[in-house]
């Protein structure tokens, strides 16, 4: 399975990235690249639409 980024939507191959369960649902995964953390580029969580820094 490729992860993309949650944030600018990038395939994350061999880059230093983050993940971490949406803090609003728990139930999807967010993936951050390196850039977009950086950034501070807003995510979104498809499945309850919450949106964080």
């Amino acid at each position: 399975m490729l992860r993309t980024c949650s944030s600018c939507l990038r395939p994350i191959v061999a880059e230093v990235a983050v993940h971490f369960p949406c803090p609003q649902c728990g139930e999807e995964e967010i993936w951050r690249c390196r850039r977009c953390r950086k950034l501070s580029n807003p995510y979104r969580c498809p499945r309850c639409g919450f949106t964080g820094p």
